[in-house]
């Protein structure tokens, strides 16, 4: 399988990515996976971690924050997408998941311009909508028109949700336009819903030699990728019917003959949520969590193929079910040096003449992994950056989502946008989470260096 050559231990990434005095630090997984043991793995330390070879960008603005709790509404960031407004690109949008908070929609300098409220639960006991990655397609025909449309995956409800956009009309920019009659996405009925086994990571893509679109959906607490085609109907709504689907691998041949399934709750497997499609060569890449960077045709045909492995790829775990979490075993070395679990947001920087990286968040240690983006030069990795404080604008940690756009966006962004989820925003007295603004002309400097 691809990627065996990333076989440098996890030990030895610390020791490469660290400095020797955080090494005295206590090192641990994130609480959700992990605990701290007598063979403890090294990934996370409370502090910056000083990099050798990884630049530093610093946010521009940033969105007012979200707090997942009551008096917030619930609302949680999550993913973003970049609406370019042709006519007039200083006005281009943000459209970005708060999950049980629906979607927010900010304007270039980050304010918010509408806010959505996700579905209420169809019935007592039933799960609320609860919108966790969105994408963008331009030009998708509904009726007697084509319309850009933001498509959101709804995890509570196990279904899309696309959303036209016009940034004239009053009231906001997008509007509801999902058929009623949209069906589930994996669920036969309401108490498979209610199991939360439903649409979670999302990616569009729209095939250049058909002109059709499509919605790439992952499965929570599950390996499948669904492969949805987006359909317009005569009243002008849309929805979407499945082509195929496959599933990613749940357990791994080690190179020492063992078998290895990564670690987490009893049932649970090992699942994908950051995807992102180049459409240039119809190439999906996607984000298993607890494993790497996978790419496969975007039709889902051919053999998936590992890009790349997080650190911890190989590592046993043992869950303990009155903590939640996962202790972890001894190190065996057979994991990559460029990513720490959580594999999370994925986009797709393009430059010209085919040029251009896959921006991999490494949730794990608070950085993004960038890879050339041509398949058949095995995706190499190109360098990394994180995004750390400015004078006005706190840093990233724990991002879950990214998008980039290489296009000029007025005066505020000529070089292009990157947005990144900031999975904890500070200062504060509640936690929080946002969205964080980076000029992308910055981005593209440190890789390029």
């Amino acid at each position: 399988m691809a990627g065996d050559a990333f076989s440098l231990g996890l030990g030895a990434v610390i020791g490469r990515l660290y400095d020797p005095a955080m090494l005295s630090t206590l090192l641990t997984f994130r609480a959700h996976r992990w605990m701290a043991g007598g063979a403890a793995l090294a990934v996370l330390a409370a502090g910056t971690p000083a990099y050798a070879d990884i630049a530093a960008v610093t946010p521009r603005a940033e969105t007012p924050p979200l707090h997942d709790d009551e008096a917030g509404g619930n609302a949680d960031a999550d993913d973003p997408a970049i609406w370019r407004d042709a006519a007039d690109p200083g006005r281009s949008l943000v459209v970005a998941t708060a999950k049980e908070g629906g979607l927010r929609v900010y304007d270039l300098d980050a304010r918010l311009v509408q806010s959505i409220p996700a579905p209420a639960a169809p019935g007592p006991g039933d799960a609320p909508g609860r919108f966790n990655n969105v994408d963008l397609v331009n030009g998708l025909r509904a009726g007697a028109r084509r319309a850009d449309v933001a498509v959101t995956s709804d995890r509570g409800h196990d279904r899309l949700r696309i959303y036209r956009i016009d940034p004239s009309r009053p009231g906001g920019p997008l509007t509801d336009v999902t058929d009623p009659a949209a069906p589930r996405v994996f669920s036969a009925d309401q108490g498979e819903v209610n199991e939360q086994a439903t649409a979670y990571g999302l990616a569009t893509w729209t095939d250049r030699r058909t002109g059709r679109s499509y919605a790439l959906v992952s499965r929570r607490s599950r390996t499948a990728i669904a492969l949805l085609e987006l359909k317009g109907t005569s009243a002008g709504t849309v929805t979407y019917r499945k082509v195929r689907s496959i599933s990613l691998p749940a357990s791994f041949r080690l190179p020492d003959g063992k078998t290895w399934t990564p670690c987490g709750e009893p049932g649970e497997l090992p699942q994908v949520e950051g995807m992102v499609v180049d459409p240039a060569n119809g190439t999906l890449y996607a984000g298993q969590e607890d494993v790497g960077l996978w790419r496969v045709r975007a039709d889902l045909t051919g053999a998936p193929r590992l890009v790349d492995r997080v650190g911890e790829y190989g590592v046993p775990g043992t869950y303990d079910p009155a903590t939640e979490e996962c202790a972890p075993g001894a190190d065996p070395g057979f994991g990559g040096e460029r990513l720490a679990a959580d594999v999370e947001g994925l986009t797709l920087l393009t430059e010209r003449g085919g040029d251009g990286y896959v921006l991999a968040s490494s949730q794990g240690d608070d950085t993004f992994a960038a890879y050339d983006r041509e398949p058949d030069d095995g995706n190499e990795y190109e360098g990394g950056f994180r995004v750390t404080a400015s004078a006005t604008v706190d840093g990233v940690q724990e991002c879950d989502g990214a998008a980039a756009l290489n296009a000029p966006l007025g005066p505020r962004y000529p070089r292009g946008l990157l947005v990144v989820q900031d999975g904890d925003d500070t200062p504060g007295d509640r936690e929080a989470t946002g969205f964080k603004f980076v000029d992308l002309g910055t981005v593209l400097a440190a890789l390029d260096d």
